[in-house]
Order: structure tokens, then sequence, then C-alpha cells
């Protein structure tokens, strides 16, 4: 064998043990999902080995799981602007404070330190009949009654907001960390005013952060079911939801199956898109 053929096969040689772990890990089992997907589940409640197109035919035709997937778009564009809103101030903040930017960023990771479970029901502790705020109300006589707080979608999208804020945060600033902030005082020095130098320089060149964070905040809200199963009510489903009721509840694989593909093929194509159009370099970065 050649020199040139040998030192061509060595990456492979060295990324096959990572590319192996992921085929088995992520691409088998993807497989199998799209096999079960045209499976039939009988009225015995056993499964038909077969090519069926009766689960695609009616996750893509009934209303009620178009409607729950618009639904679940809906919330997670909200939950995303709400993380932009909260999350570019305070990411702007820790990317030029001075002194004490390690210990913010420790503080913005502590919550990763939690169960994602336990950060979610701490909310219960908290806007639940017996929580904080009702006891704080019921004993200044602002109310004479517990208020009911929780199991709405306004309480899901203030859980998801809590479990993600973090990801766009990071995101945001490692995108402004990478500006020049001496930018700024040259565009003052021409006689922009602090507000003209961060709107006209400082927000467009950190713009690829915002949108790398908020793909991520959308594609995981979007794909969740822990928050909505444990603050939402019977009506604020979400489509993870779907699938994990026909999988688990049901124990219809071949539905789950179809469903779950189906959202992949929603989210896939969002993420496609944007790495069209800005790529995946800035949200490795974030992740990193």
């Amino acid at each position: 064998m050649s020199v040139e053929a040998r030192e061509r096969r060595q990456p492979w040689i060295l990324l096959s043990p990572a590319l192996t772990a992921v085929g088995l890990l992520l691409f088998v089992p993807l497989l199998f999902i799209v096999v079960y997907s045209f499976w039939l589940r009988t009225a015995s409640g056993a499964d038909q080995v077969g090519f069926y197109l009766d689960n695609w035919n009616e996750a893509l035709t009934d209303p009620f799981y178009r409607d729950i997937l618009l639904s679940t778009l809906r919330i997670a564009a909200i939950t995303t602007f709400a993380c932009a809103l909260m999350g570019y101030p305070a990411a702007y903040f820790i990317a030029r404070s001075r002194g004490n930017k390690a210990l913010l960023l420790l503080l913005l990771m502590l919550p990763f330190w939690i169960s994602y479970i336990i950060r979610t029901m701490s909310w219960i502790n908290i806007l639940g009949v017996s929580g904080v705020i009702n006891w704080v109300l019921l004993n200044l006589g602002i109310v004479s009654e517990p208020v009911q707080m929780l199991y709405n979608e306004p309480t899901v999208i203030l859980g998801l907001v809590h479990f993600l804020l973090p990801f766009m945060v990071l995101n945001v600033y490692v995108a402004l960390e990478g500006i020049d902030v001496s930018l700024e005082d040259a565009a003052c020095s021409l006689g922009s005013t602090r507000w003209q130098a961060f709107r006209e320089v400082t927000l467009p060149l950190s713009l690829p952060g915002l949108a790398a964070g908020g793909l991520l905040c959308f594609v995981l809200s979007a794909g969740t079911y822990i928050t909505p199963l444990v603050l939402g009510g019977p009506t604020d489903a979400m489509f993870a939801n779907l699938v994990f009721e026909a999988i688990i509840t049901q124990l219809n694989w071949p539905l789950g199956s179809a469903l779950s593909l189906m959202l992949l093929a929603v989210l896939g194509t969002l993420v496609l898109i944007y790495n069209h159009y800005l790529g995946m370099g800035q949200l490795m970065k974030g992740l990193g």
C-alpha cells in the first residue's frame, strides 16, 4: 500500500470507534423506528409485520395530530422568543463584566447540576395551591383563597424558559465574546451614542449566536414531554406527549414510531434550513 493511500485511510481508522458508536446508538435505533412505523397494530393488541401505511395515513390526515403539532410549534416559538428576550441582556452583562466573569458563568451552569425533573417539579412548590406565592398572597390578605396557577399553557412556557434559558445565554455570550469591544468605542468616538453603537455594531455581529441559541431552544422545547406532563393540564399536551402516550401507555409502537418520525422530520427540516443559511459552526461553539 502506498504512503498516500495509508495517509488517506488513517483518519477513518482513528474515527472508526466514534463512527461505530454513532451508528449503533443513533442510526440503528432510528432504522428500527422506521421499520416499526410501517407495521400495523391489530385489534388483539399484537403487531402485524408488513408494509402498511395506516399509521402514516392517520398521523398525516387526522386533525387532532395536526392541531397538537401546530400548538407544539407555537409554544416552542413563544418559549424561544422569551428566552431571547431574557437571555440577551444576561449574556451581554456577563460578556462585558470585568473580574467576576468566571463566577457568573459558574452560576449560569449551576442549574445543570440539578436534575431537570427536580427543577421542573420545584415549580409545584412555588406555584401550587399550597405553594410559596399563594402562601404570601393569603397572609398579606391580597386573595381570600388560593389562586390556581398550575396546569395551564403559561406554566408550561414558564417551565420551558426556566430549562432552556442557560442554553440561550451561553450561545449569545460566545458570540459577544468574539466581538472586539473597541468597535463600540470607535463608533462612539465618531459621534454615535452607546445605544446606536450597540444597535448598529454589536447587535448585528451577535445575531449568529442569537440564531444558534434560538434554534437550540426551539428544537429542545418542541421535543420535550416532561414539562407539559408535570406542569400542563389535559389540554396542554405537546407532540412528544402523544408519542409517549402511544408507545408507553397504549403500547402502540407502530403509531408512536410514525408520530416520532413526523416530529423528527419537522424539526430536522428546520435544522437543515438553519444549516443552509448560517451553518452549524456557531451552534457548536455555544455547546462547546
